[in-house]
């Protein structure tokens, strides 16, 4: 039998992720390092992603199932032409988008259903990369395994984000966040769930209502050879944190009101990864640090290894992390971190690798990045930890090895459920 084979030889595995964007945010960096260690180890690995579409190291094949990419950064809620409507799927996702909703992971699960249906022989799994939309459970039931990774659920950006919402602006939030639906039934029906930290698990069984005893934990992983220590001297004074997206989720508001209330000798710049909105321009302006805060995008990996081993502290001020890739990076590049104790971060700065602080406390956050950056001596023991901890626990081969075992898991699970229909999950 197919499943019998695929326990004795490396496996055949389709890798899908409704968006991969490759240098900011968590999937195209998860999609890209995972699958390079399972090809590594000797697995066959196919991606099937939508736009914008992953980096891919040799021997990963990529699957692109385009869209109508409504979200690209050179024109985000674009209007498309005419002639680029091709389905009923496609009109499904530019009208969700003009009422305010966010379609892509109900539009590319149909899409995938479409490019994969007809190739499920060709492979011994899919694992879907928090799509959970109700096509990919229609391949398991075609007979596909799934293994279904959830990093951590949206609710709690849809919890923050309604907390700052005003006015219209709190009616389209419920709109746009209105897959959460869909995404909940989804893990609900799905038998295999992999997440990255104990938090996060907590969390999908709090708010999606999946059962415990359904959910593996896999850390995200870090490339250690790429995310080292810097053989230059560090920036004196610079601070980094990473924000993929400009929302109250990263807390990058708490950042700037906690850098206005350091004494300014003690800091001479704030970089921030992502891009600034009118908001957290206008927040700079008020605060008087537009000279002393810039933003910078589109870095590869080895560029934000660079900057990241530069600067005297990593800071993380989210409200909510399921995990927290920046803070591995960080602790790789033997950067000290500044975290907020939220989420899955008390977890992965343990053992002196990092400072908590409580969230949203931007006198608490002022005080502790203080604290690091006028004492040298401790930065370095946090910096010296941090890149322990990285090498020993959270390196990419070490993801893959245990997300290995999983795969083999669900394909005997499968195998044990036709073997046994009646028997209970």
């Amino acid at each position: 039998m197919p499943e019998q084979a695929a326990s004795r030889r490396g496996l055949r595995i389709a890798l899908a992720s409704y968006r991969s964007k490759p240098h900011s945010g968590g999937q195209g960096i998860y999609v890209r390092n995972l699958s390079r260690e399972l090809v590594a180890v000797g697995h066959e690995v196919e991606v099937f992603s939508g736009p914008p579409y992953p980096q891919l190291d040799p021997g990963v094949r990529l699957t692109k199932v385009p869209s109508l990419d409504l979200y690209r950064d050179d024109d985000p809620f674009r209007r498309p032409a005419l002639r680029e409507f091709r389905s009923g799927t496609d009109v499904l996702e530019y009208a969700t988008m003009c009422t305010a909703g966010f379609p892509e992971p109900r539009t590319f699960g149909r899409r995938l259903e479409q490019v994969l249906g007809p190739r499920i022989s060709e492979f011994d799994i899919l694992h879907d990369n928090q799509t959970l939309a109700p096509g990919i459970l229609r391949l398991e039931r075609r007979g596909l395994p799934l293994l279904t990774t959830i990093h951590h659920p949206i609710s709690a950006d849809r919890r923050l984000e309604l907390q700052h919402a005003r006015g219209w602006e709190h009616i389209t939030k419920r709109r746009w966040y209105g897959f959460l639906g869909m995404q909940r039934r989804v893990a609900q029906r799905s038998s295999h769930v992999l997440t990255v930290s104990e938090g996060s698990a907590r969390d999908i069984t709090t708010d999606f209502g999946v059962p415990a005893d359904r959910i593996s934990i896999v850390p995200v992983g870090v490339a250690v050879d790429v995310f080292q220590p810097s053989t230059t001297p560090r920036v004196p004074g610079r601070l980094v944190t990473i924000a993929s997206a400009d929302v109250p989720l990263k807390g990058v508001p708490v950042l700037i009101e906690a850098v206005g209330q350091m004494n300014p000798d003690v800091w001479s710049e704030l970089v921030i990864v992502g891009s600034c909105s009118d908001r957290t321009a206008k927040l700079l302006a008020d605060a008087g640090l537009l000279d002393r805060v810039t933003f910078r995008a589109g870095l590869t990996d080895d560029e934000l290894a660079s900057l990241i081993g530069s600067a005297q502290a990593l800071v993380v001020p989210s409200r909510y992390e399921g995990f927290s890739l920046p803070a591995i990076e960080a602790m790789a590049c033997a950067t000290p971190v500044v975290a907020s104790a939220v989420g899955a971060l008390p977890t992965l700065v343990a053992g002196g690798a990092g400072v908590l602080v409580p969230p949203g406390d931007a006198a608490a956050l002022a005080h502790s990045l203080t604290d690091v950056l006028t004492d040298p001596q401790r930065a370095a023991a946090m910096g010296a930890a941090g890149r322990e901890r990285a090498v020993s626990t959270y390196s990419w081969a070490a993801v893959a090895q245990q997300t290995t075992q999983l795969y083999r898991d669900v394909i005997a699970a499968r195998r044990n459920h036709k073997e046994n229909p009646h028997a209970h999950r």
